[in-house]
């Protein structure tokens, strides 16, 4: 089904592999690209469970807009085991306009795709996803 703003559809991957983070915690996180030639969001990169906040940051490439989810498990005050799933919309100021624009307006669409995200970043450079952020923002 594609997005009447932007055209773009969703592959069932996409979803497929956030149930499997979300329920099973097979993945830490996914990064999500847009393929223009077939105008769909697709699953880029998977991480293993046990890859690092640091892996996941490292996924992202430097000049490209993506999407990604990230699990961050983390002890609240009172000693407590928690988890959250973060969704990064990934738009580095060095990508191209035009991919910019795209990402931007399929965005909100693939967003509500992904049920059971907790907390929303938007970050155009490294400093914006900063493992100090995803902390404040976790709690």
């Amino acid at each position: 089904m594609a997005n009447s703003a932007s055209g773009m559809a969703v592959d069932d991957e996409c979803k497929l592999r956030f149930m499997e983070l979300k329920a099973k915690r097979s993945h830490r996180f996914i990064v999500f690209k847009i393929e223009e030639k077939i105008q769909q969001v697709v699953v880029e990169t998977l991480g293993e469970p046990q890859q690092s906040y640091d892996d996941f940051t490292a996924s992202l490439p430097a000049n490209e807009c993506r999407y990604a989810v990230y699990d961050f498990d983390f002890t609240t005050d009172e000693n407590v085991q928690k988890s959250k799933i973060f969704f990064v919309a990934w738009s580095p100021d060095t990508s191209k306009i035009r991919s910019k624009m795209l990402y931007a307006s399929s965005r909100d669409r693939f967003r509500r795709e992904l049920d059971g995200v907790q907390v929303e970043l938007q970050a155009t450079d490294p400093s914006e996803i900063s493992l100090d952020i995803v902390k404040e923002r976790a709690f």
